[in-house]
Parts: C-alpha cells; structure tokens; sequence
C-alpha cells in the first residue's frame, strides 16, 4: 500500500508491485523530478523508476525549500523507509542530488534497510567538501553559474515570467550546496558506481575517486564524454543508461537469488 508520504515525495514513472528492484532518481540544484522523466525507455523494463519530488517546485510548489541538506536527506529517507523494506533501491543523483541521494543511503542504512546500491555523478565526496567556503553572491551570479553550466537553462532567465517561477528553486539550492560542510561519514556496506564527465569544469574524475572511501563495497568510476552535464538526452544519456542498467541488472539477480 502506498502512503500519504511516498506519494508526497515520490514521482513514479514506472512502477507496480512486480518490480522488486527500483531506481531512485535525486534531482540536481534547481532541477525537478521530471528531468527523469525519460529513462524508463533506456532502462531494463523489469525495474521500477522513480524520482525524488523536491520542495518548492512543480506539484510541491507552495511547500518550503529544505532548511538544510541533512534536514532534506531526513525527510526523503523517512518518505522512503518503508519502500526500501519491501524493494531492493539503488540511488543516483547527479551533482547536489548526489550528495543528497548519499546522506538518504547513510540514514537508510541506520534504519536497517540500506541501499542495494549508490550512483554518484559530477559531485565531490563528502570528506572533500571539509573546510570548503562557498558563497555563490547574488541571484545574478547564481544565474551566470548554473547557465555556465547547462547553457540550455539560459532561456528560463531570460523570460521574467519564467525567471520568477525558476529561481527561487535554484536560489534555494545553491544556498543548501553552500551551507553543506560534507566531512566524514560513516561507510556505507553497498557498492557505489560514480560517474563523472571528462570535461566537467566543476570537477577532474580524479576527484570523483574519492567516493570510493565512502563505502565498505566495491566502487567503479566511470568516465563519460561530455560536461557537467553529460548526462543529458544530447550527451552521454544513452552511455550513463547503458551502464546503470549493469548495475540494477546485477542487484535485480542478486535479489532474485537471494528470495
């Protein structure tokens, strides 16, 4: 039975009661669930999709942004608790929703029903982000950031009708990235793949290497052609698709073999 919580937070894309392995797809800064809302088609047909349904945008529009990021990655793990006692997850997130999606894998964990698996792209490990000071200045910085970015987002500034409606998402999370000090975690006990572009201007995949201290498991990274935003439709999607159908194919006879 689906509760009031999961629906709050959780955008289905394809999902029934047959689909015991389950992607849980966490949103970058200023972005929706719906940036998801393609990969079904690139994934293999026996796995569940979903994504994350942030605060303060789309169906949750009039709800409050997140005081912090450990506040958020509260929230989603317990919207996500009883899910994960019934489905073998495996989290991505890309950029800020990579961090989001590892403090949600710690927190699970603590519950007692981890993550089968942790997918982190373009963002760095938690244990490097110590002593970090960012101050992203005013909404016109911002905006020159996250356009510098994805220049596809350009538009959206541009228009003050949609600038209105965009930005205080994306103000929001830049404010949560920055206020984020990271540091060390305890280890995760499941694997976690990372991905990274090899153009990405925020980051070498030298230092996407560092998650591989996150967790007890195995660790791969993977290195896609492209930038920060390789994973998109014009980019490397088909590629990044291509290899967390590897994974989620290898939690799903995992779990298979276990029932």
């Amino acid at each position: 039975m689906r509760s009031a919580v999961e629906e709050r937070w959780l955008r289905r894309f394809r999902d029934d009661d047959e689909h015991g392995t389950t992607l849980i797809c966490f949103p970058h800064a200023g972005a929706t669930a719906s940036f998801y809302r393609g990969w079904p088609t690139g994934l293999p047909a026996g796995i569940g999709v979903m994504a994350v349904r942030y605060p303060g945008r789309e169906e949750r529009f009039d709800d409050p942004f997140p005081s912090g990021m450990e506040a958020l990655a509260e929230d989603i793990a317990g919207a996500l608790g009883e899910l994960a006692q019934r489905r073998s997850l495996v989290l991505f997130g890309h950029c800020m929703g990579a961090s989001v999606a590892h403090e949600v894998a710690l927190r699970l964990q603590e519950q007692g029903c981890p993550p089968a698996a942790l997918c982190v792209s373009a963002t760095l490990p938690p244990q490097a982000l110590v002593g970090r000071s960012l101050d992203f200045g005013t909404d016109e910085d911002i905006i020159a950031h996250a356009v510098g970015l994805d220049a596809s987002r350009a538009a959206a500034f541009e228009d003050p009708v949609m600038r209105e409606i965009a930005l205080p998402a994306v103000r929001a999370d830049y404010f949560m990235v920055g206020g984020y000090s990271g540091g060390r975690r305890p280890e995760l006990d499941c694997p976690v793949h990372a991905f990274a572009g090899d153009e990405d201007p925020e980051l070498t995949p030298e230092q996407m290497r560092g998650w591989a201290e996150t967790t007890r498991g195995a660790f791969r990274l993977s290195v896609l052609s492209g930038g920060h935003f390789y994973l998109k439709p014009e980019g490397e999607e088909a590629a990044l698709l291509a290899e967390l159908s590897d994974v989620l194919d290898a939690v799903a006879s995992g779990a298979a073999s276990t029932s």
